[in-house]
């Protein structure tokens, strides 16, 4: 019986082309991008997973509370991982990584340096808690002495034989030797340490043996024993903080106690988090490496579910809207014998057969689109062909959509009555009006649904890239690596800013778009109680940075350290640091701050400029101060005039390769590094439009297949209007009118959907549109004309028919 269906299945779909092409082709759209999706969700959800007892893994983070700022870090003091090893039995190890940015390697032959983007110092214990192994070397003993490096494959292969690199000596930064001692090989791209390519000894980085409480620069792993959970240490956790945090604090405020921390409205808590959960769940500052959201996950996997739906629905409608072709062929069967049972069983038969044909054609797609998909993604993202579970998935997955799409054509069709069909009656025999009216309304709502999010997200980040931030980031050139210049980091700047496009330069490492970040604890020199005291940003600038960077003065005025020589240890406050501290702009000017982390230096407030954003829009600005000093600069900020940029970066460059001229010159816009900032949004924004487009050409089929439908029971309907004078206008309103009601239900239907979904979206920026009207608006319109458009076609087809030829049909 199944070989006899299967014959017929493939006969039929023979005899009916273009039907089968639609979908077919319906059918592979859905699929193609539900599979796309479904790649970029499992990448995501396997974050990190590849790691040896990875479930076993968690990441400690702080919550602090001091200096009126609240502070949810992503990383712990030096000493925290020792101590947690010491305290808590449930810890089996421990392991730490600080970040250090860029550095420059060269071997001690070599005449130029190689820029490694990511760099870390990691503890000798990295391989064992993550179950990493060594290309070459002996991972036991890697990074257990001072001045040794692991290096990924990748990053070794720019400078020797892998298999020669053992024992070979590289400096770093033109000042330091470094003895390689294993090679690994580069880490996944969905990994917390994806793009790192070097892992300094922490043994020899003098800053990781300190007892300093205070400071959290340490991304610290701990691996729990088998069957401990990170719940059960969390009190233990907590005890630290009376027995290690608050004796450290005793050194700089004299008697305090962890009662009147507390009571001065201060907190420190510590917690853990899985670290398979870190990419999906995490927002702390600073992240290790970039995150992603679990809304995200949530989002892509209702677009990918919802493709396949209205691919489903697609099918069903244009099987049904052509089912009156084969009204008579039921009506024969039935007449022969066949049982309803029968029946189904062949209309699933030619389903499932549009479905395995779908898939094939979704896995070409896939394939062909996977290039650019990553692209837009910022993934790397492959089909895993030679997976026999991949194979086995799809297959099943195929057959079940197969068989879900042809479920109600099939119980539709074989409830046909034989002897009506037979008699010609057909029309009268064939219902289902309603259904296909609510498959019709569903994918219509869908669709307006995704349209509004996709203008919602767009006009998010219009407005974030079209908000005064307060600076100025266009026109803004900035030089990497300029601590490479040692002693002439000055010079560079003044040559550079003698050439005739150049506005003025200024050098820094600290910028409003993502850069280093440095904050610190202050103390009022009239009262350092620990009640007063002031945390906030710490930037060292000179005296060109406001009017490089476009910053406004409120008060007071800039450094000038020519004519003050005290202004080497002045300060510049941002309004949000005035507001901390419950003063006015008039009285903080003048005032004095104790740094007493700093040997108790003293800095004096000298003015006060405006707010800008230099965190992301997703959070409030914070408490900043500008300190005077750019002995340890990073960059060199430009602001160009404009004209030919092209000859003056070319013209920085010469300059560059006369004073450094073993380092690479490397440089960006800071428009480009803010715009970085909100990729994930913007390939948000990017997926929904290509994905809703998607779902607009699919609920488009469908609808051309009701159309089709709809037309052909009206036949005669429509040649008797014709005989009796109605014109072709007349006509294509009436077809037109009764699929515009079911779109303009959509609408109503899709419209406070999509805008309670996108208000929650935005509740994650601080700063945020109002949904404006014309976006509703524009998304019904284009609801409607999109429909229109589509049912135009089949609705002025039926209208110019001959109506002699339509009045004999039957």
């Amino acid at each position: 019986m199944f070989k006899n269906n299967l014959k017929i299945a493939w006969r039929s779909l023979k005899k009916q082309p273009f039907l089968t092409f639609l979908n077919t082709f319906g059918l592979a759209i859905g699929m193609a991008g539900g599979l796309l999706l479904g790649l970029y969700i499992h990448d995501e959800l396997s974050h990190d997973t590849m790691f040896a007892d990875s479930e076993r893994i968690y990441r400690l983070n702080a919550d602090m509370k001091f200096g009126g700022k609240e502070e949810a870090l992503a990383e712990v003091s030096a000493p925290m991982a020792q101590a947690v090893l010491n305290d808590i039995p449930e810890v089996e190890l421990t392991t730490r990584f600080r970040g250090i940015g860029s550095t420059f390697v060269r071997t001690q032959e070599a005449l130029s340096n190689v820029r490694e983007a990511s760099s870390t110092y990691a503890d000798s214990t990295f391989f064992k808690m993550l179950g990493v192994e060594l290309l070459y070397g002996d991972e036991r003993t890697a990074l257990t002495e001072p001045n040794t490096l692991v290096m990924t494959r990748t990053a070794a292969e720019k400078h020797f034989p892998i298999d020669q690199a053992i024992g070979k000596t590289l400096v770093l930064n033109d000042n330091e030797v470094f003895t390689v001692t294993g090679v690994m090989e580069d880490l996944p791209n969905n990994s917390f340490l994806n793009d790192r390519s070097l892992f300094l000894s922490m043994a020899g980085y003098e800053d990781a043996q300190l007892a300093e409480w205070g400071s959290h620069n340490y991304y610290t792993l701990i691996k729990m024993t088998p069957g401990a959970k990170a719940e059960d240490i969390h009190e233990q956790l907590q005890e630290m903080v009376g027995k290690y945090v608050i004796p450290y604090a005793q050194t700089f405020f004299p008697g305090i106690t962890e009662q009147q921390f507390i009571d001065s409205g201060n907190y420190m808590r510590y917690s853990t988090i899985p670290m398979e959960d870190i990419h999906l769940y995490s927002r702390r500052s600073p992240e290790f490496s970039a995150v992603s959201d679990i809304k995200n996950v949530y989002i892509l996997g209702a677009i990918a579910l919802i493709l396949l739906v209205l691919a489903s629905v697609n099918f069903m409608n244009l099987s049904t809207a052509h089912s009156l072709k084969r009204a008579k062929e039921v009506g024969i069967r039935k007449t022969l014998g066949s049982q309803r049972k029968s029946l189904i069983g062949q209309f699933l038969t030619e389903s499932a057969l549009i479905a395995l044909g779908s898939l094939v054609v979704a896995v070409i797609i896939a394939s062909a689109v996977l290039p650019l998909y990553n692209d837009l993604s910022g993934k790397d993202l492959s089909l895993p062909i030679s997976n026999p579970l991949f194979w086995s998935i799809l297959l099943l997955a195929a057959l079940a959509l197969g068989f879900l799409s042809g479920s109600y054509p099939a119980l539709f069709m074989s409830r046909f009555v034989a002897a009506k069909v037979l008699k010609g009656q057909g029309d009268q025999s064939v219902g289902g009006g309603r259904v296909r009216n609510v498959l019709v309304i569903l994918q219509f709502s869908i669709s307006v649904f995704l349209i509004m999010g996709t203008l919602t997200v767009f006009q998010q980040l219009r407005f974030i890239q079209g908000k005064d931030l307060g600076y100025a980031k266009n026109q803004v050139l900035i030089v990497q690596g300029v601590n490479a210049l040692e002693g002439k980091r000055q010079a560079f700047k003044d040559a550079v800013s003698q050439l005739s496009q150049v506005n003025t330069a200024t050098l820094s490492s600290f910028l409003p778009t993502p850069s280093a970040r440095s904050s610190g604890t202050f103390l009022r020199a009239e009262d350092q109680s620990m009640e007063k005291a002031l945390n906030m940003q710490q930037w060292r600038v000179d005296e060109d940075y406001l009017s490089t960077i476009g910053l406004d003065m409120v008060a007071g005025r800039n450094f000038d350290i020519e004519h003050f020589a005290t202004d080497s240890s002045a300060i510049l406050l941002n309004e949000k640091a005035v507001a901390v501290l419950g003063k006015s702009i008039e009285e903080v000017i003048g005032s004095q701050f104790v740094d007493d982390f700093d040997n108790g230096s003293i800095g004096t407030v000298i003015g006060v400029v405006k707010d800008f954003h230099f965190e992301s829009l997703r959070d409030e600005v914070s408490a900043l101060g500008l300190f005077y000093g750019s002995d340890f600069a990073g960059n060199l900020a430009i602001k160009l005039h404009g004209g030919d940029v092209s000859r003056t970066l070319s013209e920085i460059e010469g300059i560059w390769n006369d004073m450094a001229p073993a380092q690479p010159f490397e440089h960006y816009f800071m428009d480009d590094s803010f715009n970085t900032s909100y990729d994930a949004e913007q390939r948000l924004g990017q997926i929904f439009m290509i994905f809703t487009v998607l779902s607009i050409i699919i609920a488009c089929l469908g609808l051309l297949g009701l159309a089709a439908f709809n037309a052909q029971k009206r036949v005669k309907e429509i040649g008797v209007r014709k005989v009796l004078g109605a014109g072709v206008g007349q006509i294509v309103y009436r077809l037109s009118m009764d699929f515009l009601r079911l779109v303009g239900l959509s609408v109503i239907i899709a419209l406070p959907l999509g805008w309670y979904a996108m208000d929650r979206w935005l509740q994650d920026f601080s700063y945020r549109i109002d949904i404006p009207w014309w976006i509703f608006a524009l998304s019904a319109l284009m609801a409607v004309g999109v429909a229109l458009l589509t049912v135009s076609y089949q609705s002025i087809k039926a209208a110019v028919a001959n109506p002699v030829k339509s009045l004999r049909t039957e």
